[in-house]
């Protein structure tokens, strides 16, 4: 496959540690294990699409180079790692010394955190066995998944929600080798909705991308990002929620429902939204935005269970009513 007609997300991936953004310290760390030749165990952990695999597979590149394929075993969520793949395939690959080459074998063990305790268990074994010949580098988005004898044999790295300048400068990367233009305002909301994930906003680009025409002149605008994404636009979350505090009961939910039906919303992520415009609210009890919290996240953990869109809809807006009327009431002397 010609690097061309690659998905984004992977033409775009570092080559090397220093093209890895947002994770100085690190990269910085990383470097001097290189320098010093003292590779311990690595546990990476942190949200998905802030350079986990990336900084690994960068880091195994610049230690191998042309011998990566020989030295390093990488295996991922999509493959089976149970006990017997731990007690084999991986025992076999650590236990064995390459001749040709010197240095230790590393083993990377993607999304380690969907492994069985069994296995686990199994993998601690082999770490402590095979360390003299063989690296293990543990990718997880919880840590809290591994067992603890599992992180106590490794040097632990959390990687952060990548920061707004890193995702900047890797944008204005992109958009010059992919001849894109977009507009600042989209830009910032490419960078509010990605929350971090690099992944995602080159997800988002490379659709944003495909709805335009062949004219190179044509513009990403804040719209196309939204409908990319499927998120609700700010301007309709304040329309449902101006509807929902001034309106009545009927009018509100005819809103609410219409806003969904016509941009093809689900109504978690109105939730979302909605909640961020209320936390900017001032509002005169403290208590008050503490009931919308609570109600509004258990309305979140119904949804989530499989509970009616309707109903949950019409609770939504009854949770917001209820508050508001309750803060106007509290607000009046007795």
């Amino acid at each position: 496959m010609s690097r061309e007609s690659l998905p984004w997300v992977e033409k775009y991936r570092p080559s090397s540690l220093d093209d890895v953004y947002g994770q100085g310290e690190i990269v910085s760390v990383l470097h001097k294990f290189i320098q010093e030749n003292r590779l311990p165990h690595l546990l990476f952990y942190g949200p998905p699409g802030t350079g986990k695999t990336s900084t690994i597979v960068a880091l195994a590149r610049e230690i191998y180079g042309k011998n990566y394929s020989h030295m390093v075993l990488e295996l991922n969520a999509s493959d089976d790692r149970g006990i017997d793949v731990v007690r084999n395939q991986i025992k076999e690959f650590a236990s064995t010394r390459q001749i040709f080459s010197r240095g230790f074998k590393l083993v990377i063990l993607d999304e380690a955190d969907a492994m069985t305790n069994a296995a686990q268990n199994a993998l601690r074994r082999i770490i402590e066995k095979y360390t003299k010949n063989t690296r293990f580098c543990i990718l997880a988005n919880y840590s809290h998944k591994l067992t603890p004898a599992l992180q106590s044999r490794c040097t632990r790295f959390r990687f952060q929600p990548l920061p707004e300048d890193a995702i900047k400068r890797r944008i204005a990367n992109v958009l010059v080798h992919e001849h894109l233009r977009v507009s600042e305002d989209a830009v910032q909301a490419l960078i509010k909705l990605s929350k971090g994930d690099m992944r995602r906003v080159l997800n988002v680009l490379q659709a944003s991308k495909a709805t335009l025409g062949d004219d190179e002149s044509d513009e990403v605008s804040t719209d196309t990002i939204y409908e990319c994404c499927g998120a609700a636009r700010p301007a309709d979350l304040r329309k449902i929620l101006k509807s929902i505090l001034e309106e009545d009961w009927n009018t509100a939910y005819y809103t609410l429902h219409k806003i969904r039906q016509e941009q093809g919303l689900a109504l978690i992520d109105l939730i979302e939204g909605i909640m961020e415009i209320l936390d900017q609210y001032e509002l005169q009890h403290e208590q008050t935005r503490i009931n919308l919290c609570m109600k509004l996240a258990d309305l979140e953990y119904a949804i989530s269970k499989g509970g009616d869109s309707k109903i949950q809809s019409s609770a939504l807006i009854g949770v917001v009513k209820t508050c508001f009327e309750n803060e106007v009431l509290e607000a009046q002397p007795a």
